[in-house]
């Protein structure tokens, strides 16, 4: 029989990933609205102001500062489970919101690349960033929630609120 080898991920709470406010979401999603806009324009400037291709101008934007962050959903009877690949992200580098029925991953890594023989002739800094919003089924209880960020997998447990049963109610007759 042959040996196997398990890793063990304990959930908890990590304060420094998860946040519950609305309007930090807002804000995450101004700040990166921002930042594409100014680089959107600076593609069109570089193409010499010659208008007709600002959503090419936009999506070349959006790809070079925002990396995709792939994920997968699971549902059981009283939680949803999403699994987010984020690899070179650490837990300080990620912030999860979350709200009743929306959850937003954003993160922002420095990354700094040095080339040197001698003289320095090139030398490259850039951020990488995530940012990926989501619309949930339904109602999740905010106070339950626990992530864990293991190997470049980021896992958020949602635990369903309880009051957000699916109920049938008959109409009465007046």
């Amino acid at each position: 029989m042959k040996s196997q080898l398990a890793a063990i991920m304990e959930r908890t709470n990590e304060p420094e990933l998860l946040n519950n406010s609305t309007e930090e979401i807002s804000n995450q999603f101004s700040q990166v609205y921002d930042v594409i806009t100014r680089k959107a324009f600076d593609i069109f400037e570089s193409r010499g102001r010659v208008p007709g291709h600002e959503l090419e101008d936009w999506l070349l934007a959006e790809s070079e500062l925002l990396h995709p962050v792939p994920l997968n959903i699971t549902e059981s009877n009283d939680e949803y489970i999403v699994r987010a690949e984020v690899p070179g992200f650490g837990s300080k580098d990620i912030e999860v919101s979350v709200e009743p029925l929306y959850l937003a991953i954003s993160g922002k890594r420095e990354t700094n690349e040095h080339e040197q023989n001698g003289k320095m002739i090139c030398s490259e800094s850039h951020a990488d960033r995530i940012f990926r919003v989501l619309n949930l089924p339904s109602v999740v209880d905010t106070s339950k929630v626990s992530t864990t960020l293991k190997d470049g997998i980021l896992i958020i447990d949602l635990p369903k609120a309880q009051n957000a049963e699916k109920v049938r109610i008959e109409p009465a007759a007046a």
